[in-house]
């Protein structure tokens, strides 16, 4: 009996401890259940935004099929691919939670009061790409039940145009409001007229998710939220228990490229990274891990921890990527797990009927490890050794 190492969350305290999993028998692939078999193949996350248009916009039938087949899903947006989902049908429909956009003059015209305001009375932004005293999002107020309506409407006549689903962008637990330098400002709460408090914030976002989820009960939900929000608590606050179950699948931004991600077992490491997965799982729901560094190691850095967590509908993605620089990896297939993932050496590691992934920890020493059996590298070099600098990984295939 193999034993796994994996992380869970005791209060506000992180904790490890050690439980037996099964094992599975290399090669004896037709009585393996299809969710393990999946666990051992990426499924893509392909950003589809207006960078990625030169490969949409007028997509030749061969370029159309590669999508299909590689792309498990796109997050796209509308109205732009309304008219391209007959070709791609698992594109994921983009809707800001909360944002109210300057251009949008017919809604902030009609409807001054669903942009929060602060005790002057100057709208509040979203605190993302702000300059010059003003931001490209206005923050809306969640608590409105005429906004949540609004919102609901709009996404209910973009799903119509047969969307596989809704990546819903900004969940945002932790509380992001702010004046035109991106600066915290704490808003007035309309139906108190005192300052809306953190608490109140997170039951206003929490409540609208799950009118969402309620209004739109057969299609597959993303949030695109923070696995740090609510800390320390995190996963066993109530209100993020509550947001992880309105979604089907919550999806870690930047996946483990994040630079605040550390070594050890403290609140910002990756083991309470992973011990957040753990806890997603453990709800009934998956993620996806979004990388956003393009260099060699960066990715299979990404995709190493993605094979570590991988439960068989979780998904991988990685900025940057495009038809024409596709890294050969990410059709990598592993076969079903024979563990769950464990510290070895100094590492953490899970094997598969055809491969193993290792990962070593960000702040970690350089570590050098023998192998049990030679290995093939990503680059196809067969090796009987591997030497993993911090917050790197190798995903590594047994020969045919």
């Amino acid at each position: 009996m193999l034993v796994a190492l994996v992380s869970v969350l005791t209060g506000a305290a992180l904790t490890w401890a050690t439980l037996p999993i099964s094992t599975y028998a290399a090669g004896d692939e037709t009585r393996t259940p299809a969710s393990q078999l999946e666990a051992g193949k990426v499924h893509f996350f392909q950003r589809a935004d207006s960078s990625f248009d030169r490969y949409t916009s007028d997509a030749s039938p061969e370029l159309r099929t590669w999508m299909r087949k590689h792309f498990f899903r796109s997050q796209v947006w509308s109205p732009y691919f309304d008219d391209k989902i007959d070709w791609y049908p698992h594109g994921l429909v983009t809707r800001n939670l909360y944002a109210i956009y300057p251009n949008d003059k017919a809604t902030l015209t009609a409807h001054p009061d669903w942009v929060l305001r602060d005790a002057s009375g100057s709208r509040l932004y979203i605190p993302f790409e702000c300059s010059r005293g003003s931001c490209p999002q206005y923050a809306g107020d969640l608590g409105n039940p005429a906004f949540r309506r609004d919102w609901i409407e709009r996404t209910r006549a973009m799903l119509a145009h047969g969307y596989r689903g809704l990546w819903v962008d900004d969940v945002n637990l932790e509380f992001r409001v702010g004046d035109g330098t991106g600066r915290f400002r704490a808003p007035i709460d309309p139906r108190t007229g005192r300052a809306m408090s953190a608490e109140t914030w997170r039951k206003y976002v929490v409540e609208f998710l799950e009118e969402i989820r309620a209004a739109f009960p057969g299609v597959e939900i993303v949030h695109n939220s923070l696995w740090f929000a609510v800390q320390p608590a995190r996963a066993n606050d109530p209100y993020v228990r509550r947001q992880i179950a309105a979604a089907d699948r919550v999806n870690i931004e930047r996946g483990v490229s994040d630079p605040g991600i550390t070594g050890g077992d403290g609140l910002w490491s990756l083991r309470a990274m992973l011990g957040f997965i753990d806890a997603v799982h453990a709800a009934g729901r998956t993620v996806v891990l979004v990388g956003e560094d393009p260099s060699p190691a960066g990715r299979e850095y990404n995709l190493a921890t993605y094979f570590l967590i991988s439960e068989g509908g979780d998904g991988l993605g990685a900025t940057h990527t495009t038809p024409t620089d596709w890294w050969p990896m990410y059709d990598v297939q592993l076969g079903a797990p024979r563990s769950e993932r464990r510290l070895w050496q100094g590492l953490l590691r899970r094997d598969f009927d055809r491969g193993v992934v290792l990962v070593n920890e960000p702040g970690a020493p350089v570590r050098t490890v023998t192998l049990d059996e030679p290995l093939l590298t990503s680059t196809g070099r067969l090796t009987t050794s591997v030497t993993l600098e911090a917050g790197h990984g190798a995903v590594l295939r047994r020969p045919d």
